[in-house]
């Protein structure tokens, strides 16, 4: 079964920390999630991250895309007061999850901590009512919108006092209709904020006020006025929005101010449109960790014992299991939590959590994945692990940690972003000035300024790196791939060395004992159960092999004591042997001799051993007794595997604490070369095979499974943890591959080189839309309405391209 562990919560992420806010040595005591309401633009995120930073002992990831902060507390703080803040800074919160970090995991027979999980379908409901809002509020701008747009575009069909009805169906649109903007830029204007939603505002109330001006006092409500339209306004004698006629050719044309009704209108359900759009994409974009979130079963069958041995069936709350109650799996039930299959044998369907589509065959013994399927036959499993502690949990929490986070590309946009504003509002007004200044009308000169505030789009630079992450990880975790934290996307596209472990990465880490050779007379018997009685509480495979293979042959192991592993080398112990205590040896040949003790014949044997097959030397009483062969078999998708990294650029490795002959074997079946394989290393020696290649100038990643794999994947540029592997392994990854299929490991590089491409194609679009479109606006050749339509139009296509890595592999 997988067994996750995520890294520090704080690791995955860069936060906005207040400069002077004391940390806990000790580290992070708590984390809180808050869905944040209201947040429209990058500047938005700046803001409540700044304010948030400013808390002593506080660490804040506002994610756009999501819609949350996630708060890292260095000393405990209520979660009401982080809400408070979030409020003052003019923004609406709630507490989605608090964790605490410090509290051990819950003992047998205590309940499983749920609350602190994080919890995406919490947002769901509040999405559906925003998107249902936003619906109405379209509906009603398009259906009056358009006739606005045609009587002031098109003056063959403006009829006498046509101008009246303009403004009769554009009041509503500017009010009722922009009323989301509205509400956001007076909520920040009471913070002393500027917000997008602030330029969408001023421009549609510039419009409206100017119109309804020009409408009663200035002219403009004249009965017979006619008004021309000019999608180029700057080509148009300057006249933007065209040129008003009373049609009696009285020479007063021209002093009769324009009306921008259909900018107004055009502005709203373009950015109505856009944003319903904009909300409907982003909430496809999670679509990915709700999905795997909602593997969970909701409830639980617990099978209670009485003391007399009668059982009983009680349906449960999955949220309600303790650590080692039993719970039955019906063929068709979803697992409800981790555990240890007691009784019954089955086929586990594993796809939905590790993306192979091929069921685990399960028997007593076994562990199982919460969230999995059981196909066949009935289980009774034991609970190992609840809560917040399962596969499941950890993996969503891993997969939403990486999405809160901040990639390093992502820093340029969030330091233009705090400016973006007021530098548009700086823009806006010098255009007005300038125009002015030059002598061109008063009236071109007003709407080259509304152009500009409405053409700029700074929630397309905010949008540009959280959508691609929130559906980029999401996709991977699909895959049965976790990516850990965003700065990671940026080593898998340097990457051009893999080193890749041999047991449990190409080979399947399940070990068997394939021959025992004595020595020296040496009952063969009798040197196994030695041999499994020092090896029994080792985790290794090997060990495991030659414990299974002891108990297979029904053989009494005797007592053992004062066990010693030397990590990568074997393991002694006080072993009784002819009814005394005797220090037995059991690891490399080569080992023992260095221990003094006696190989006589060793060589021989091992020389004559299958290319494959690991030599296990037992010894006692200063020499060696017996040499055990342990083989094991290459995963089916090993060669593959290697193939598509080569495909991708990167050069393979294969690294193994076992022999050469072994490992050479292991390699030609792989298609990794001879002078391409590192053999008989330690774990040490594993780092300094990583030192070594990146001395060379090579961006190295390591990909293995087992605790003496740890260190390599720390000191590698980029580790890839096999999520069947040990804990100590998963934790030292930057990515975990779930599955243990090797070809993971280029479906992960592929889909991370795939996220950051999009990352930074969303980043190059959203500088240089606006790069593009603020000078084009000043020098008025955009009419403010088709601006609206840019700007409406910019966000989406970020969240659209983001998108297409749904179908990323």
């Amino acid at each position: 079964m997988t067994d996750l562990h995520p890294r520090h919560p704080a690791a995955a992420a860069t936060t906005s920390t207040a400069p002077d806010a004391p940390e806990n040595p000790a580290g992070p005591v708590g984390q809180v999630d808050l869905a944040i309401e209201g947040m429209t633009c990058a500047a938005c995120v700046a803001r409540v991250e700044k304010r948030l930073g400013r808390l002593d002992g506080v660490t804040a990831v506002v994610n756009l895309a999501t819609e949350s902060a996630r708060i890292t507390l260095h000393h405990q703080r209520p979660a009401d007061e982080l809400v408070a803040t979030v409020v003052k800074a003019g923004y609406g919160a709630r507490v989605l999850a608090v964790r605490d970090l410090t509290a051990p995991p819950p003992a047998p027979g205590e309940p499983a901590d749920t609350g602190s999980a994080p919890d995406v379908h919490d947002t769901s409901a509040p999405t559906r009512q925003r998107l249902a809002d936003l619906r109405r509020r379209l509906l009603v701008a398009a259906t009056r919108g358009l006739p606005v747009m045609v009587l002031s575009m098109v003056p063959a069909w403006q009829f006498t006092g046509w101008q009246w009805i303009v403004a009769a169906l554009t009041i509503p649109i500017a009010t009722w209709c922009a009323w989301p903007f509205h509400r956001s830029a007076f909520a920040a204007a009471r913070h002393g904020a500027f917000t997008m939603d602030t330029l969408v505002s001023l421009g549609v109330i510039a419009s409206t006020t100017w119109s309804l001006w020009a409408l009663f006092l200035g002219g403009a409500g004249q009965l017979g006025m006619r008004m021309d339209m000019s999608l180029l306004p700057a080509l148009d004698g300057g006249l933007i929005g065209g040129t008003p006629t009373t049609g009696h050719g009285n020479g007063h044309d021209q002093d009769i101010p324009h009306l921008y009704f259909e900018t107004a209108a055009m502005i709203v359900t373009f950015l109505l449109a856009g944003r319903y759009a904009e909300a409907r994409s982003r909430h496809r974009a999670g679509d990915a960790l709700r999905s795997l979130l909602a593997l969970g079963a909701k409830e639980a069958t617990r099978v209670d014992t009485d003391p007399d041995g009668t059982r009983h069936h009680r349906q449960i709350p999955a949220t309600a299991l303790r650590l080692d109650d039993l719970i039955l799996v019906r063929p068709g039930e979803t697992v409800a939590t981790d555990g240890t299959v007691v009784e019954g044998h089955s086929a586990v369907d594993c796809s939905m959590l590790t993306g192979e589509p091929v069921p685990v065959d399960v028997a007593p013994g076994d562990e199982v994945a919460g969230g999995t399927v059981n196909s066949t036959g009935a289980l009774v499993v034991r609970a190992t692990r609840v809560g917040e502690h399962t596969t499941l949990a950890r993996i969503a929490r891993m997969v939403a940690e990486a999405q809160a986070g901040k990639a390093p590309v992502q820093r340029l946009a969030d330091r233009v972003s705090a400016v973006f504003v007021p530098v548009v509002l700086a823009i806006s007004a010098a255009t007005f000035l300038t125009w002015v200044m030059t002598g061109r009308p008063l009236q071109a000169a007003f709407t080259a300024a509304v152009a500009v505030l409405v053409v700029a789009c700074p929630c397309a630079l905010g949008l540009a790196t959280p959508t691609a992450l929130l559906v980029g990880s999401g996709r991977a975790a699909q895959l049965g791939i976790v990516i850990k934290g965003p700065e990671i996307l940026e080593s898998t596209r340097r990457i051009d060395t893999v080193l890749l472990d041999k047991t449990g990465t190409l080979t399947t880490g399940r070990m068997s004992l394939a021959s025992v050779h004595p020595l020296d007379g040496q009952d063969g018997d009798a040197a196994l159960a030695v041999a499994a009685a020092a090896e029994q509480a080792s985790e290794h495979p090997i060990a495991a092999a030659v414990v299974d293979a002891a108990r297979e042959r029904g053989l009494a192991l005797p007592e053992a004591a004062a066990v010693r592993a030397s990590t990568g080398l074997g393991v002694s112990a006080e072993v009784t042997v002819d009814g005394q205590a005797r220090q037995v040896l059991v690891g490399r040949p080569a080992w023992l001799a260095d221990r003094g003790m006696a190989v006589d014949g060793v060589e021989e044997v091992v020389a004559a051993l299958p290319g494959g097959a690991t030599a296990v030397a037992v010894g006692w009483d200063g020499r060696a007794r017996a040499v055990l062969a342990v083989s094991d078999t290459v995963k089916d998708e090993a060669a593959d595997a290697v193939a598509q990294l080569r495909a991708l650029g990167v050069e393979p490795y294969l690294l193994t604490g076992d022999r050469a002959e072994a490992a050479v074997q292991i390699a030609a079946e792989v298609g990794i070369a001879p002078d391409r394989v590192v053999a008989g290393v330690l774990p040490e020696g594993k780092t300094d095979e990583v030192r070594r290649l990146q001395g060379q100038g090579r961006v190295v990643a390591m990909v293995g499974d087992g605790v003496n794999d740890a260190a390599a994947l720390t000191q590698a540029d980029l580790g890839l943890a096999i999520g069947t592997g040990t804990d100590v392994a998963i934790e030292a990854g930057d990515l975990v591959l779930v599955s243990g299929d090797p070809r993971a490991a280029a479906a992960a590089v592929r889909v991370s080189r795939a996220t950051l491409r999009v990352v930074k194609q969303n980043l190059g679009w959203a500088f240089g839309y606006n790069v593009i479109a603020l000078p084009l606006a000043a020098a008025g050749l955009l009419n403010p309405g088709i601006a609206a339509a840019f700007m409406a139009s910019s966000s989406v296509i970020v969240v659209g391209n983001s998108l297409r890595l749904r179908r990323a592999h």
